[in-house]
């Protein structure tokens, strides 16, 4: 990927890198010993003076990943030369692991690129869990990840929950904090981080509740913690769930957690426009009381 930039002042190159071409001081220093910053052509270094009318380009690169390329189904909600959005199922990770090098979505989202011959690399802004399903936002180089990471998206979920909260909306505000490992599991603890969610009810019925959630904070874990702490756990959740939600969820056949990443709400990392994304997915519906 090659960013252009047409200067209309006068300044230190390393002040339009910075400022209108917004890279972080680690990417400059990456691209400053490699001759990929170049003002008029000609490689610069960064202290260069430009003016009025130079012609800013700096040339970025991604690593290699160190996992293969596969073809699978790949749902494609969105795409542009920057970024890429995509439905993950239930049961997949996101990233290879250790342990799993293969069949997650990043595998088949490098096997995709190399299909439609896009040098591109994989960068997941939302991170879901394994049985989350649901929405994912891609970044397809660093540069315009780091841009993404920088500005806000808001994030809506879906949930069907055992139980659920009095009021129609409300916020729920409890610090969350992992518990001692190996545990990767979190709970709710005063002395954890601050988290945020705001709910809304989309439906009630049968001791059921369709949720939608707004995290503000992203804690790991959060919507589940916060559901489950306030008494209304997510229906088919194996870790946080009561054994009552539990016995509901095999009642009604569900075998994964019940939460669905619907929406993402986010200004374009390049040209600014105001994205709305909605996932395909969703959870169960509740129907008519």
């Amino acid at each position: 990927m090659e960013l252009r930039l047409e200067a209309r002042r006068s300044g230190r190159l390393s002040s339009f890198l910075r400022e209108e071409l917004k890279m972080s001081q680690g990417l400059i220093n990456k691209r400053k010993w490699t001759q990929a910053i170049r003002v008029n052509g000609v490689p610069q270094r960064t202290n260069y003076m430009v003016r009025p009318g130079d012609v800013i380009t700096v040339e970025l690169e991604e690593e290699i990943v160190d996992y293969p390329a596969q073809d699978g189904e790949l749902n494609i909600l969105y795409e542009d030369a920057n970024i890429l959005a995509v439905d993950k199922p239930w049961g997949m990770l996101i990233h290879p692991s250790r342990s799993k090098n293969t069949d997650t979505l990043a595998n088949f989202v490098a096997g995709y690129y190399r299909r439609t011959g896009q040098n591109c690399a994989v960068h997941p802004l939302t991170r879901l869990d394994r049985d989350t399903f649901g929405i994912v936002l891609l970044a397809k180089n660093a540069y315009v990840c780091t841009l993404l990471q920088a500005g806000p998206v808001e994030k809506t979920y879906h949930a069907l929950t055992f139980g659920g909260p009095e009021g129609e909306t409300g916020v729920i505000d409890a610090p969350i904090a992992r518990l001692p490992r190996p545990s990767l599991l979190r709970k709710v603890d005063p002395a954890g981080k601050p988290s945020v969610t705001e709910y809304r009810v989309l439906e009630r019925r049968d001791g059921l509740c369709r949720l939608a959630l707004r995290p503000v904070t992203g804690r790991t874990h959060q919507l589940r913690v916060h559901c489950a702490y306030l008494g209304f756990p997510i229906l088919g959740d194996p870790q946080y769930g009561s054994e009552a939600s539990q016995a509901r969820s095999r009642q009604l056949g569900y075998s994964h957690q019940m939460l669905c990443a619907k929406q993402l709400i986010f200004p374009h990392p390049i040209t600014g426009q105001r994205l709305t994304l909605a996932s395909g997915m969703d959870v169960p519906r509740l129907g008519p009381v």
